[in-house]
């Protein structure tokens, strides 16, 4: 996953194609482009983790449908898209620890075959990766988290590489769509029912719990990275 500047984003007129709410250029005083990793498990995320309504089987349902585009890499149209079918080719679990191994040339074509792969629970991708803006607006003097997109993960335990592996990446911009047409979409209020909010709102609101893994920076470096360097 790349942090980049998304100056490549603005369009002729000076605002941020992926912006939900622009800023001109010209009215940005400072901007650091950060990635946050979600733990949907914690507690303060678990309101939009809520069972048969969680964010993440909101966004794979979505992709699915083709009801939004779905990117390789955070760099998104700078980089290359996937059909609904490659995501859901993803979303399958990994039934050999070679997934890209070739077929065997002298297997008995008539012999029972593996069973297919079954897909991932929505409880099973708990972890998310955010990449955002952080712009101070000296025309209205005041700081902006610009989200920018979301990137689905295969967290480490579910994945025969042991690693975080990226399925997939989403324009928040389009998520914003997909939370507002779906009923489903909701930040769980567990004091008050009759307060439950919509994603788009919690993400407004900054109603989730994360933890910043890297700022933008020449070598496109970790923070961990960075840090066990300057350890050595």
């Amino acid at each position: 996953t790349i942090v980049a500047s998304t100056s490549l984003a603005q369009d002729q007129s000076g605002y941020n194609a992926y912006s939900v709410r622009p800023v001109h250029e010209s009215d940005v005083l400072y901007k650091k482009t950060v990635m946050r990793a979600l733990d949907l498990r914690e507690k303060q995320n678990l309101p939009m983790f809520s069972t048969n309504k969680e964010i993440t089987r909101i966004i794979s349902e979505a992709a699915k449908k083709g009801d939004i585009k779905v990117y390789m890499t955070d760099s998104l149209d700078q980089g290359r898209s996937m059909t609904k079918e490659e995501f859901a080719k993803k979303l399958m679990m990994r039934i050999s620890e070679d997934p890209d191994a070739e077929p065997d040339p002298n297997a008995d074509p008539n012999a029972e075959q593996p069973a297919a792969g079954l897909e991932y629970l929505p409880k099973q991708l708990y972890q998310m990766q955010l990449k955002e803006d952080y712009i101070f607006d000296k025309q209205r003097s005041r700081a902006y988290h610009d989200i920018q997109c979301i990137t689905m993960l295969i967290p480490s335990e579910f994945n025969p590489k042991g690693i975080e592996e990226p399925i997939g990446t989403f324009k928040f911009k389009d998520l914003v769509e997909v939370f507002k047409r779906d009923p489903r979409a909701i930040w769980f209020n567990p004091q008050n029912d009759a307060e439950h909010r919509n994603l788009v709102d919690a993400f407004d609101l900054r109603l989730f719990s994360s933890y910043i893994i890297k700022l933008s920076n020449p070598k496109d470096e970790f923070l961990v990275d960075i840090y066990s360097e300057s350890q050595k």
